[in-house]
């Protein structure tokens, strides 16, 4: 049984720094292209970045570029996401994600869609105050 489990949200004040972690466990962490994605009320999901299996290839939406750097450790099976110069509109609930197939290729050059992602952890809010 797969299981994802993020951590590291929580109230910073702009200009602050996170990091968020995420732990999956049940299959072969190296596999899979893995995804962060946020959702703030009222908006849609919003992919804000990938990264291939070896973490050699990334990709990160506009609005965070320069700002946040994903990671992954595949020794430990998990994924981060550095947060630097937070911004109150970088507020939401921040998802990890497991891409839908084993082994695939990742150019870095989009984020795949939240449909291709198959296994999701339960979130982790990240609140910026001005």
């Amino acid at each position: 049984q797969v299981q994802v489990v993020e951590s590291g949200g929580g109230l910073v004040q702009a200009g602050g720094s996170l990091t968020l972690s995420c732990t999956p466990s049940g299959l072969t962490f190296d596999d899979y292209i893995m995804g962060w994605f946020r959702q703030a009320p009222g908006k849609e999901r919003e992919g804000v970045s990938c990264i291939s299996r070896g973490g050699e290839s990334t990709y990160y939406t506009v609005s965070v570029r320069g700002r946040f750097t994903a990671s992954r450790d595949n020794a430990k099976n998990t994924l981060y996401l550095q947060m630097n110069s937070l911004k109150p509109e970088d507020t939401a609930m921040y998802y990890c994600a497991i891409h839908n197939m084993a082994r695939a290729y990742y150019s870095g050059r989009y984020c795949p869609a939240p449909k291709d992602f198959r296994y999701w952890g339960q979130g982790t809010q990240v609140t910026v105050s001005s």
